[in-house]
């Protein structure tokens, strides 16, 4: 008899659902697949035919035909193991086809007939969901993951041959209960208590953590750049669920979920090596996967040494910090993939690392220099709110033992400045912070007085500011009053948002 099992495919980061069919064919005993499968699906069949013979379940001695429909969906990945041998049992009548009704079914077979680890489960059971399924059929080891959708029912399976007892009723599954789970700490790989000196530059740090803004950190070798960013996780405020489950869903497309985590609750660090392709960097591939600036959505993007990425590593860049998501182009199609992230760059100013330090001289000629800055661009710098000098730091503060405040007081009033603006921007799609605003919202909610109004006409003026360099000045001025619990943007306000423009080019 024909049987018909339900699976699901995951294009991009949203599921289609997969109809796998199973007959009969003219024939050598054998299977066939068909519906545009690639090649660890084709191998299938040898994992199907030794899982259910290891299951103590007699093989049909037939010719099988299995398709996978929509045959226009192309098909990857091992996840339609379980649903094509439970297909074939039902075919060969070991099984009803009742017992599958209302069920999605995803898992890659071991040959012992074990059901191994799946990618993508999350928006798989998303899928189901959608599309009214009442249960999902899912490896042991996902099935935390399954169950962060809401009212869904989710079997974990451990191997096939439990999986056939559960649907002959002789030992029935349980459904997966999830686990209630506390709270997690705050995680930091830096307290910002323990970074000596650079008050001003911690002082961006909040600005920018603040408002979700870009920010650039220059100075010498050893000056602290990379411990001020890798500090930065530590004050910003803790994810929402919709949030977490935006960034979970990510890493489960990408196989970067992390084990025993089912739901991430700390914002993403991301820190590639200057040597990542543009492919890397943004997603790509025969098959698009997410890249570095996808996973570090809602999270921190951190590229050190700026300028030894390569140029048109930085220039894709461009886009995603504007638009917030990437879109792939690919001969099949287009994928889109969310892109919210927080650019934090550190450079050094010149090669030799010393231009402009107090202690050490400079080796580099005014051309090396120059040449070395120009390797970012300036719609690229202009990209970027806040620019700010990271000078070294002096024996006296490194040696004294008092420390300096810590990221928890710091966080708090990150936290304040962005309930601020979740109150200011609800009702408002896609933005969360002042720095989503878009044109629109920057006229609403970033008025400047009379005072503030002539403070800009002169900086537009000896700044050389473009029209985007302009609103992000606003932006970063919203933030700095938010922080100072003011309503109005300020003259201080607004003077402290022209402090962090660059500087840094030469010219």
């Amino acid at each position: 008899m024909l049987a018909r099992i339900f699976s699901c495919a995951v294009i991009g980061l949203d599921g289609v659902i997969v109809e796998v069919e199973v007959d009969t064919g003219q024939g050598l005993p054998g299977m066939t697949i068909v519906g545009l499968p690639d090649a660890a699906i084709q191998e299938s069949r040898e994992r199907v035919q030794a899982a259910v013979k290891n299951a103590g379940i007699p093989y049909p001695r037939k010719r099988i035909i299995v398709n996978l429909a929509p045959a226009a969906v192309r098909k990857e990945g091992p996840a339609y193991d379980l649903p094509i041998a439970v297909g074939v049992l039902v075919y060969a009548d070991y099984l009803p086809q009742a017992s599958v009704e209302e069920a999605l079914v995803v898992g890659e077979l071991s040959l012992d007939g074990t059901v191994r680890h799946t990618r993508g489960v999350l928006p798989m059971a998303a899928t189901a969901r959608k599309f009214g399924f009442k249960r999902i059929i899912v490896p042991e080891v996902d099935a935390p993951e399954a169950a962060l959708i809401p009212g869904l029912e989710v079997i974990p399976v451990a191997s096939l041959a439990g999986l056939y007892n559960h649907l002959t009723g002789r030992k029935v599954i349980p459904a997966y209960v999830p686990v209630e789970s506390q709270e997690p700490p705050v995680m930091t790989r830096t307290d910002f208590s323990e970074i000596k000196g650079q008050e001003h530059v911690k002082r961006a740090m909040e600005v920018a953590a603040a408002g979700g803004h870009n920010i650039l950190l220059s100075g010498s070798p050893g000056s602290g750049k990379t411990l001020l960013a890798r500090a930065l996780p530590g004050i910003l405020p803790e994810m929402s669920i919709d949030e977490a489950l935006d960034v979970t869903r990510i890493y489960s497309v990408a196989d970067q979920l992390p084990p025993e985590t089912p739901l991430i609750r700390q914002r993403p660090f991301r820190s590639p090596h200057h040597t990542i392709s543009h492919a890397g960097l943004v997603g790509g591939g025969n098959w698009p996967h997410p890249g570095e600036i996808s996973l570090a959505h809602r999270g921190v993007l951190f590229l050190d040494e700026f300028p030894e990425f390569g140029t048109r590593v930085l220039e894709v860049l461009r886009q995603p910090i504007e638009d917030k998501i990437v879109t792939i182009s690919r001969a099949q199609g287009s994928l889109t993939f969310p892109a919210n992230f927080q650019l934090v760059a550190a450079m050094n100013p010149c090669p030799c690392g010393y231009y402009g330090d107090a202690v050490k001289p400079c080796t580099c000629s005014g051309m090396i220099v120059t040449k070395y800055q120009k390797r970012i661009s300036g719609p690229m710098l202009d990209r970027i709110d806040i620019h700010i000098e990271v000078p070294r730091v002096e024996y006296e503060k490194l040696s004294q033992g008092r420390l300096g405040e810590t990221s928890a007081a710091i966080r708090m009033r990150v936290e304040l400045a962005r309930q601020k603006q979740r109150e200011r921007f609800e009702g408002l799609k896609d933005i969360s912070s002042n720095a989503d605003m878009h044109i629109g919202e920057v006229r609403k909610f970033c008025i400047l007085d009379e005072t503030g109004q002539s403070l800009m006409r002169t900086a537009m003026n000896q700044l050389q500011l473009s029209a985007r360099g302009y609103h992000r000045v606003l932006k970063l001025g919203r933030t700095i009053a938010d922080l100072a619990g003011s309503d109005v943007i300020q003259s201080v306000h607004l003077a402290e948002a022209l402090q962090y423009r660059s500087r840094l080019m030469l010219g």
